[in-house]
């Protein structure tokens, strides 16, 4: 007889268990929904809702609740991070995202993204574990010296955005000076060695980037600004990071699909522009004429040079002191 209890009692604990979690999930698909919709999703009364919801909120689970005739729960932000429940596909797309942090340019997050790579692969089934696995074990990462940048800075910088708030802090320019700035921060912008911020410099009434490793002193204000129309940010990067900083500035139009182009330069290197008849144009500057002659000429196209015409003499130098080390100049 006390054995039969036991067995009750342990059912009715598995099936409340598997209930909670599966209102968990049905609370994190959407934003909002009734205690009548929850309850017919379950197969339970609205008494049981009440009941699960609050289990989930002695778990630490944050579900916010609304009365009235459209009330209703939803899941908020709490004071801690409670267990988050994953799907398979989740589950997977998580790790392999852990991994591939654990070598970022984020200061301190891949110790942090190797903690938690392990916390999930101890709970994952052995199915979905040895997928994750078998991703890992195909994929190799090239990335390329970086700079790394602390997370509380991107934290800061995120929250300015996302509030609308300025930030001040101290620049270090191209020719090594420091000056204090004052900036109504958009967007941050993260190439494969970089992190950039783009935003409106109060002082100089202008956009600008800003490289997030060059701040020192970074500060949130309180006041607040009012959101203006502003450049597409990642473009706005790519032409400061590609164009501004170099000597020379060069157009030339190649035999070939932009995409194509776009594939063998990188965002933070060259601009690609579409152009007609097959051809585009790649927009890039570099300090060094001879520097850009080579490698327009490495990626193997035709190749007409728009500008500079400085860079036509260059590309045919090279070419004579290649014919010569071919003997056939």
């Amino acid at each position: 007889m006390f054995l039969d209890l036991w067995n009750d009692e342990a059912v009715t604990v598995e099936a409340t268990t598997e209930r909670v979690l599966r209102l968990l999930a049905l609370l994190q698909r959407r934003p909002s929904w009734t205690a009548a919709e929850l309850a017919a999703e379950l197969g339970v009364t609205d008494r049981s809702v009440r009941r699960d919801v609050e289990r989930l909120r002695a778990l630490g689970y944050p579900v916010l609740a609304t009365a009235g005739v459209g009330g209703g729960y939803q899941l908020g932000a709490g004071t801690r991070l409670p267990p988050l429940l994953l799907d398979d596909e989740e589950a997977i797309a998580t790790a392999v995202s852990l991994r591939l942090a654990s070598g970022g340019t984020v200061a301190g997050a891949g110790e942090a993204a190797l903690r938690a790579l392990t916390k999930l692969d101890q709970v994952m089934p052995p199915r979905l574990r040895a997928e994750v696995r078998a991703v890992h074990g195909a994929t190799e990462t090239l990335v390329g010296p970086g700079v790394q940048i602390d997370a509380e800075l991107l934290v800061t910088l995120a929250r300015a955005c996302r509030d609308a708030v300025r930030v001040r802090f101290r620049y270090a320019g191209r020719d090594g000076g420091e000056r204090e700035r004052t900036v109504e921060p958009v967007r941050m912008v993260a190439t494969s060695r970089r992190w950039y911020l783009m935003a409106r410099d109060v002082d100089r009434d202008d956009w600008r980037t800003f490289r997030l490793d060059r701040m020192r002193e970074v500060a949130a204000t309180t006041w607040r600004f009012r959101a203006r129309e502003h450049p597409d940010p990642v473009a706005y990067v790519q032409r400061s990071v590609t164009e501004a900083p170099y000597r020379y500035l060069a157009r030339v139009r190649l035999h070939a699909p932009a995409d194509r182009i776009r594939e063998l330069v990188p965002p933070q290197v060259g601009r690609v522009e579409d152009d007609h008849d097959g051809w585009c144009v790649l927009v890039a500057g570099g300090d060094e004429l001879d520097w850009l002659a080579v490698h327009v000429a490495r990626l193997g196209f035709e190749a007409e040079v728009l500008e500079p015409p400085e860079l036509r003499q260059a590309a045919a130098l090279l070419a004579r002191r290649l014919a010569a080390m071919a003997g056939t100049g």
